[in-house]
């Protein structure tokens, strides 16, 4: 039986994702069956940097869901924040399984008129309950969380006097030790800083829709762990 063959496509990268890999134009071959989103991944092995970057899927010069199959020939093209959308420059979300690199956001945050960065990682531990935890695991609703995210972003900069925030949260499995989630707030001051990253880490755990399930070291045991959500008027 003769082999299957790979099929070729030819990656355009603009602005962060050309920055990430470092070239205009990658031609590729990949496995038959083979989504965009499969072949985000396959590139943020090359550039893990992309990883962290919030962007939408184009094939042959129109705008495609993640689940979207790739063919022999076609065009593909990851597509970071635009000018002129959301105030992505100032507050950025994003959910992956990569494990999380707060220096990456603190590194995006940061700006010279900034005198202050203050980062928050939640971790897995080894207890909750009495029992013993061996890993934690995240599953969300993307497009629900992206918007209640971007909410309280609009509601932090009207609160504290910040000028940056980036938020990161991991999805699948993460072992102990390792983060779930990473709040980065710059400003002038250390005070609107400290004060913005714990409004803001104590709003997302009330109201964005991300459940978390614990692996317990009892056997095969699991069980979710959480409260209903309790969004702010």
């Amino acid at each position: 039986m003769e082999p299957v063959r790979p099929i070729r496509v030819t990656v355009r990268c603009f602005a962060a994702v050309r920055e990430a890999l470092g070239v205009d134009v990658l031609p590729l071959e990949v496995p038959i069956g083979t989504t965009v989103a499969g072949l985000r991944e396959m590139l943020c092995a090359r550039a893990p940097a992309l990883a962290r970057l919030p962007v939408a899927f184009a094939v042959n010069r129109a705008y495609a869901r993640p689940e979207t199959l790739l063919a022999d020939g076609d065009e593909a093209a990851l597509i970071p924040p635009i000018s002129g959308g959301s105030p992505v420059a100032r507050a950025a979300f994003v959910l992956q399984r990569e494990p999380l690199d707060p220096r990456l956001l603190e590194a995006e945050c940061r700006t010279d008129h900034d005198g202050a960065v203050v980062t928050f990682a939640g971790t897995t531990r080894d207890h909750n309950d009495g029992s013993a935890v061996v890993a934690l695991a995240y599953e969300a609703y993307p497009e629900m969380a992206e918007q209640v995210l971007h909410k309280l972003f609009d509601a932090a900069f009207a609160r504290f006097a910040i000028t940056r925030v980036r938020v990161a949260h991991r999805l699948g499995l993460v072992p102990v030790g390792e983060a779930s989630i990473v709040v980065v707030v710059a400003s002038a001051h250390r005070g609107p800083a400290f004060d913005a990253c714990r409004w803001l880490m104590d709003r997302i755990k009330a109201e964005a829709p991300i459940w978390k399930r614990e692996q317990l070291r009892d056997g095969d045991a699991v069980r979710w762990v959480g409260e209903l959500p309790k969004p702010q008027p």
